[in-house]
């Protein structure tokens, strides 16, 4: 009998594949008030910084940051309704409908372009290039979250690669299929490739799906 594979222990939601809880858990969520940034802080969890903003009423509440923020910046220029929003503008940290916190385009360097406004109905293009319409009182942040190219650092240590997937309780390191025993997965055993179609049914049992599950087409293309 195999043992269980890697989508079937995470499944169960072992301490290996958990993320490990963390004091600090700002939401991030759009007011109408004015206010103004007070410090920009890192979250664990994310990749783009966040601004920490205190607001008319003396709260205080967090945003992604944009490139080019500091400290004592007003947001009232910043987060903006669609409907105020100028065509070509680069926007991020979307809201898919009124009050809902921003949902699209929140990672580093991504940014959707306004397309066109209206009053019932505004068009954005995403960066796939897919284009979404969205209501003119949802709010956005002009300007693109902060940290880009973090990623393109090298992490140099091993042990540094492996604090950062630990944070998000992801695997590391991950040994490939192939290069393991016949009884810890379903491509193992083998020395010079799979050794068996890796297209595998949607409704086959968890520890065979593993490869292409449920592709749309199979096959040579005409």
């Amino acid at each position: 009998m195999g043992k269980r594979i890697i989508q079937q222990r995470r499944g169960k939601g072992s301490p290996t594949y958990r993320a490990p809880p963390y004091k600090f858990k700002p939401s991030l969520e759009y007011k109408d008030q004015s206010g103004r940034v007070v410090n920009i802080v890192n979250d664990k969890m994310r990749n783009s910084p966040l601004a920490e903003v205190e607001y008319s009423d003396r709260s205080r509440g967090y945003l992604i940051a944009p490139e080019g923020i500091r400290v004592g910046d007003s947001i009232k220029n910043i987060v903006l309704p669609l409907s105020q929003v100028t065509e070509g503008m680069q926007i991020s940290a979307i809201e898919t409908y009124p009050n809902s916190g921003p949902k699209l385009c929140r990672t580093p360097g991504s940014f959707a372009t306004m397309v066109s406004s209206g009053k019932k109905e505004c068009i954005i293009q995403l960066p796939s290039k897919k284009k979404k319409k969205l209501n003119p009182n949802s709010r956005v942040m002009v300007g693109i979250p902060a940290g880009e190219g973090r990623r393109e650092k090298p992490f140099v240590k091993a042990g540094k690669k492996w604090i950062v997937m630990h944070a998000r309780g992801k695997l590391y390191p991950r040994t490939s299929g192939v290069a393991m025993n016949v009884v810890d997965h379903p491509f193992g055993g083998g020395y010079t490739g799979l050794g068996k179609h890796k297209t595998v049914s949607r409704h086959a049992p968890p520890g065979k799906k593993v490869g292409s599950i449920s592709p749309r087409r199979t096959g040579k293309k005409k």
